[in-house]
């Protein structure tokens, strides 16, 4: 990263909070002949005080329903991990839409902590970058107030199989012959769940997936990256990307190898982290006090993930705005 956008991040990152608020409203996606209902929570930018939103354990700084506050917005689009959902990065979104972007996040469908009916196997990963190309075409084309926002200024923000996700968006052709035999114990730390599969399987066809041209800019945290082996699968990705990764790991086809791998084969140089001490799930949002043993909440001893995320969130935004915002 440049002395400038440090300087700029770091700025972002310890500024006084704004007296403005992001928006949260609760939307759905409609089903259509490709693809079922998709549940998302969109943020954006208002002109209102923050306000608390109790949701389940959270607590979001947040207006309901709040009107979008400017014109011909940015938009960003976030994919969860396996087993997450579309408030698992919420203080990414709230940065973002403090910072004048819009944002939404999806529950794909059947593969979200609410319903993981077909979040195994290979059809979720066949079907997850369907599930952001409608997004992008429900938002451009149908979402009541499309007229706010900017079509030639969307991006993407993805961690773990939502960094596979975005990655196979922008243009990558995964290999699922990469992907691991189903681990001899599943509940291990490090065994990735979606990666369930038989010993002794025939080698796999690689299907056709979906491209999004209109994604212009992307960043994504610990992607599953092993089934991107070689610099062949990866050479349509050619957008900015900021590429950042866990020192420790722990997202089996996450691992730090495979991340560090993914950088040096990108066509085009990532903006590329490894966060000292991090572990894969220490890219979620920080956890409620009342929920700080889970699995999802345990980090290396020693690591700050709220002051991990004040940081990590300044720089996406940085990042947006330069590739974003850059002609505004």
């Amino acid at each position: 990263m440049s002395l400038l956008r440090f300087a700029l991040a770091a700025a972002l990152c310890f500024a006084a909070p704004v007296a403005d608020a992001a928006g949260l409203t609760f939307i759905q996606i409609p089903a259509d002949a490709v693809g079922p209902a998709m549940d998302a929570a969109l943020w954006s930018p208002c002109a209102k005080s923050p306000e608390k939103m109790k949701i389940g354990s959270l607590t979001l700084p947040a207006v309901p329903d709040c009107p979008i506050k400017g014109e011909k917005l940015p938009l960003i689009v976030i994919s969860h991990g396996y087993g997450g959902w579309y408030l698992g990065h919420h203080d990414t979104a709230e940065a973002l839409a403090d910072a004048g972007f819009m944002v939404i996040a999806i529950n794909h469908p059947h593969a979200n902590h609410f319903d993981m009916s077909r979040g195994n196997g290979l059809g979720v990963l066949v079907e997850r970058p369907l599930d952001i190309k409608r997004t992008v075409d429900y938002m451009l084309m149908d979402f009541p107030e499309t007229a706010k926002i900017d079509p030639n200024a969307v991006g993407f923000y993805g961690f773990s199989q939502g960094g596979y996700t975005g990655l196979v968006v922008a243009g990558a052709n995964p290999d699922f012959n990469a992907l691991p035999p189903r681990c001899a114990d599943p509940k291990a730390l490090g065994c990735p769940p979606a990666m369930k599969m038989q010993l002794h399987r025939p080698k796999l066809a690689i299907p056709s997936l979906v491209h999004d041209v209109r994604i212009r800019a992307m960043v994504v945290a610990d992607p599953l990256s092993v089934v991107f082996p070689t610099a062949d699968s990866v050479k349509d990705v050619t957008i900015p990307l900021q590429l950042w990764g866990s020192e420790l790991g722990g997202g089996g086809g996450a691992s730090p190898e495979n991340v560090a791998a993914l950088a040096r084969e990108l066509p085009r140089k990532p903006d590329f982290h490894v966060v000292k001490n991090a572990v894969h799930l220490s890219f979620l949002t920080p956890c409620p006090p009342i929920d700080h043993v889970s699995q999802a909440c345990v980090d290396a001893p020693g690591f700050d993930r709220a002051e991990f995320h004040r940081m990590f969130n300044a720089d996406v935004v940085v990042f947006f705005r330069e590739h974003l915002m850059a002609a505004k």
